[in-house]
């Protein structure tokens, strides 16, 4: 685990904890995560009310995978920002966490940072990746959310009130 900002943490699988009023987690990882907290293996069908995403009150479980094309939609990185921020902004801590933690836990902090916290630029993607690379050397975007985010980048976050 890594912390990126203040409050603000990246990680692994390893990292994977439940979370609690302290520290919030995002777990941005289909298998296992996703997959246990939903009850299913394999697919689960799109019409599925947890599809992209389950909310608990501590614990943001997102059915995000990271596929060299973009298969990701919009309103899973609303969701994100909207429970990244009701817990940054009550003064809890955030973990965001995927199976590797180089791509996708990574990029959402980025998007956190840039389009919540403002704490590095938002004007674009380029931008924000190249101020969120000294904050964390494990950063490894994959081709997928890459894509998706430099095509989308001024409709995230805008979904999302923040």
């Amino acid at each position: 685990m890594v912390k990126v900002h203040d409050r603000l943490y990246v990680g692994d699988e390893a990292t994977c904890r439940f979370g609690s009023a302290q520290l919030a987690v995002v777990h941005a990882c289909k298998s296992p995560c996703h997959q246990r907290a939903v009850g299913y293996r394999g697919s689960l069908s799109p019409q599925h009310p947890y599809y992209l995403v389950l909310r608990h009150p501590y614990d943001l479980y997102l059915n995000i995978i990271d596929p060299p094309v973009p298969l990701f939609k919009i309103e899973t990185f609303a969701q994100f920002l909207l429970f990244a921020r009701e817990h940054h902004d009550r003064g809890g801590s955030l973990l965001i966490h995927c199976n590797q933690g180089e791509s996708r836990a990574p990029t959402l902090a980025l998007l956190f940072l840039a389009k919540h916290l403002r704490a590095i630029p938002s004007d674009s993607l380029l931008a924000a990746q190249a101020a969120f690379a000294p904050l964390y050397a494990g950063y490894r975007p994959g081709t997928g959310i890459q894509r998706f985010l430099a095509t989308n980048w001024a409709l995230v976050g805008a979904t999302s009130g923040v």
